[in-house]
């Protein structure tokens, strides 16, 4: 696969099929493969004649894995994303991001509006009204990678994260330095200046309700439900589908 170097940092990324490019984000702890090869998306996207870039974030998958926290600050894992598409050449594209690809297709949406078609942010709710993640929940994960081991972790939350983490042989070290730094959000207000068509996708058992909430918040944004929770919901069919019909429609 190849790699291109953006700041000191490797980011490994894919390039599938022809036709209109579908940038892919994936979430946190997972990897291109995790969330979108494995479940059969970037097959049918490519399927529905489409062309697929997916990245693996810095920290993750193949991509370089900082430990300094530093490398993660600002906006350096969307710029990620950004920078891929430049190497390419590629102008403007779909976007379409889970759970914490969530929150980076939501700062490139507003931040970066003209490179993209339309977005899709999935996994995600209306914590996203707020413009960034709350600075306890960047504690908590950042705590949960340092523990001895997952048993050890109070927080449900941080729990899950910490077997899924070790699960997909992550490096620890990375995720939790990803975590000890503020990544910088964007605008929540400008959220209601998108122009462009948005879709938000989320798992009936993961936080529907929430989901719903920030859809409202987008001027026009569809909304779709699928089955599945937060860790699960990416692995249906009905997920990829949604997708595709999605894009189809683009």
């Amino acid at each position: 696969m190849p790699t291109l170097d953006v700041n000191g940092c490797a980011i490994n990324y894919i390039v599938e099929g022809t036709g209109d490019p579908v940038m892919l984000i994936h979430g946190f702890a997972s990897s291109l493969h995790g969330n979108w090869r494995a479940p059969g998306v970037v097959d049918a996207i490519v399927a529905a004649g489409r062309q697929v870039i997916a990245i693996d974030c810095r920290g993750h998958g193949r991509s370089g894995k900082p430990h300094d926290p530093s490398a993660y600050g600002g906006t350096a894992m969307a710029d990620d994303a950004v920078a891929v598409l430049d190497h390419l050449n590629i102008e403007k594209a779909d976007l379409a991001g889970y759970s914490m690809g969530g929150f980076l297709a939501s700062t490139l949406l507003v931040n970066r509006p003209q490179r993209w078609r339309s977005v899709i942010i999935s996994g995600m709710g209306d914590v996203l009204l707020q413009g960034n993640l709350p600075s306890a929940r960047f504690d908590s994960l950042a705590a949960a990678m340092e523990a001895p081991d997952a048993a050890s972790i109070k927080d449900p939350r941080g729990r899950a994260f910490r077997a899924f983490a070790e699960s997909s042989g992550n490096d620890l070290g990375a995720l939790a330095a990803m975590h000890k730094t503020r990544r910088a959000g964007f605008d929540p207000a400008k959220l209601a200046d998108v122009k462009i068509p948005v879709l938000i996708l989320i798992g009936n058992k993961d936080d529907p309700a929430s989901a719903r909430r920030l859809a409202d918040a987008i001027p026009g944004a569809s909304f779709v439900e699928v089955p599945g929770d937060h860790l699960g919901a990416v692995a249906t069919p009905e997920f990829r589908n949604a997708i595709v019909a999605w894009l189809t429609n683009r």
